[in-house]
């Protein structure tokens, strides 16, 4: 590659054919977030064994409250993040699994398949394996630590190898990916409930209700939804069940179709224009819109028929995305990630059952899950491979599929509340994880580079 194509694909970056400066093209891509979860992941480590830890914890622990009527909240900064703005990031990661369901990669039983169930065996074989090493100790309950996987840093690294993998293999692991979020949604509901508090369970099935009439009814206005949601998310975090639960439950009742189709928009679209009668002496200049109230109408009616062809999903997914990805998942990163070492044997931890189930379910037992799953489904023929993609591709996509960085570490808070512990688990998930990308970079690299030889030599 010539350094003027370097130059044009670094520095100067197009987006839709449009130029873009570059720390545009940085805010423009979702799995560019992986990078600043990165930072932050690191930047939390280093505090907390520096001469600030102290500084860090006691921000960790800063108390927010705030009250609405008779509900009164009050938690510290770190519970704040993981139960209340962490519920966006499930809102949105609910809100994709509902588009995938209607209209994506998870529309049909063929399409859906051979992720699905190599999702299956991703979270059932890390799970056995961080069992096996802590079965019968109180660490027991971290068991759904390794079973997830982070979506942002599994595609970071898939859009580090350019072009050069098969478009079904993006595919194979964005579906993966999401299959495996849901999984993990109903690992958190099922199995991280402690105690239910029967009547805000209940307040919180009637604000469900609710949101599944105004469904029936047709109602497409996105403030409704956000003040039931919040209701909703207030609710079932009195109740017991996680908070971010109720994420998913709104995002999935959140109208998918719009106020009208395609066909009626092009025909509104086509009145409107029609309608826009042009002067060339008064419309050539900036400020004919003044002059021309009725194109100030015209144009406010476009605007507002753009709005009701969009699906209030589609419109709230476009706008909650920019502030999850590079604003809510790094601030959590940030709050969960100081793992500290300070007056602890890094023997004794290396060594711990819950660093050893982590790490060995992410790097080993994610890879055999995710292969195994899906090469016995193809073999039963209930599932195909993608167009172009062989097996040491899949094999790659398990390698990835390791990293699990978010997911786990939101977990891991909820398994343990021994400080101790949740290092151990978090040198687990950390070690895990870096190791994964690095493994499924090199692993897929060395593919693309042996493909493109053969192709060269051709």
């Amino acid at each position: 590659m010539s350094n003027q194509s370097v130059w044009q694909l670094v520095m100067k970056p197009k987006i839709e054919g449009r130029e873009h400066k570059p720390y545009q093209w940085f805010f423009t891509k979702e799995v560019n977030g992986s990078v600043l979860l990165l930072l932050a992941a690191v930047s939390a480590a280093c505090l907390a064994n520096s001469k600030f830890h102290e500084m860090y914890e006691h921000l960790l622990h800063l108390n927010i409250s705030f009250s609405f009527s008779t509900f009164t909240y009050s938690s510290s900064l770190q519970h704040f993040i993981n139960d209340g703005l962490m519920a966006l990031f499930f809102f949105t990661v609910g809100l994709e699994i509902k588009r995938e369901i209607l209209v994506g990669e998870l529309a049909t039983p063929k399409m859906a398949l051979l992720p699905i169930i190599g999702a299956a065996g991703g979270m059932l074989v890390p799970g056995l394996i961080y069992v096996a090493f802590n079965y019968g100790k109180p660490s027991i309950s971290g068991w759904g630590i390794p079973v997830a996987t982070d979506i942002a840093f599994s595609l970071g690294v898939i859009a580090m190898l350019g072009r050069n993998l098969p478009l079904g293999l993006r595919i194979f692991l964005s579906t993966f990916a999401i299959a495996d979020d849901l999984g993990a949604v109903l690992v958190i509901a099922l199995f991280y409930t402690n105690s239910i508090a029967m009547n805000f369970l209940a307040a919180s099935l009637i604000c469900t209700l609710i949101l599944v009439i105004a469904n029936l009814l047709y109602i497409r206005s996105i403030t409704f939804y956000v003040v039931v949601g919040f209701f909703t998310w207030a609710c079932v975090l009195g109740s017991g069940v996680h908070a971010t639960i109720a994420g998913v439950v709104v995002a999935m009742l959140v109208p998918a179709r719009g106020k009208y189709d395609m066909v009626r928009f092009i025909g509104i679209v086509r009145y409107i224009t029609e309608k826009m009668q042009t002067n060339r002496d008064v419309d050539g200049q900036w400020f004919s819109i003044f002059i021309k109230p009725e194109h100030l109408n015209n144009v406010q009616e476009l605007e507002s028929a753009c709005h009701d062809v969009a699906p209030p999903l589609q419109r709230m997914e476009h706008a909650l995305l920019p502030s999850v990805t590079f604003g809510i998942l790094p601030l959590f990163a940030f709050f969960n990630a100081g793992v500290s070492f300070q007056n602890m044997s890094m023997t004794a931890v290396v060594s711990n059952p819950v660093t050893l189930g982590c790490f060995l379910g992410l790097f080993v037992g994610k890879p055999i899950g995710i292969s195994l799953a899906s090469y016995v489904a193809v073999r039963m023929g209930v599932a195909t491979l993608p167009f172009n993609v062989s097996w040491h591709h899949i094999a790659g996509a398990g390698m990835l599929g390791g990293i699990g960085f978010t997911m786990s570490l939101f977990i891991a808070g909820l398994s343990f509340t021994d400080t101790y512990l949740l290092n151990c688990s978090k040198l687990g998930i950390f070690s895990g994880s870096i190791l994964s990308a690095l493994a499924g970079l090199a692993f897929l690299g060395f593919y693309v580079f042996r493909d493109r030889r053969i192709y060269e030599e051709v």
